[in-house]
């Protein structure tokens, strides 16, 4: 159980700054973070601090993508705790 919270630590952060920076890169007009890149981190696990940030920032809340398929995932990945909650720890 310590080394998920760890690792979901990690990716939340790692989430949080990519959102971050895309957000600061798209101000600028520089480099952007891929769209794939933003949602597969979000499916490995730091979909909420994204959509969190992804709010509380104002980045990309426009886009289907993000604001419907982030919710998505959590949705996803909570289904999937409670099956494995279910199958090892009830």
């Amino acid at each position: 159980m310590t080394y998920l919270l760890i690792y979901l630590s990690i990716i939340s952060v790692f989430a949080f700054i990519i959102t971050v920076f895309d957000k600061v890169r798209a101000m600028r007009g520089g480099w952007r973070v891929k769209e794939a890149t933003l949602v597969f981190v979000s499916a490995l696990g730091g979909s909420v601090v994204m959509l969190l940030t992804m709010l509380l920032i104002r980045h990309k809340i426009r886009k289907k993508k993000f604001m419907v398929g982030i919710p998505l995932i959590i949705v996803a990945q909570l289904a999937l705790a409670f099956v494995i909650w279910r199958v090892f720890y009830a």
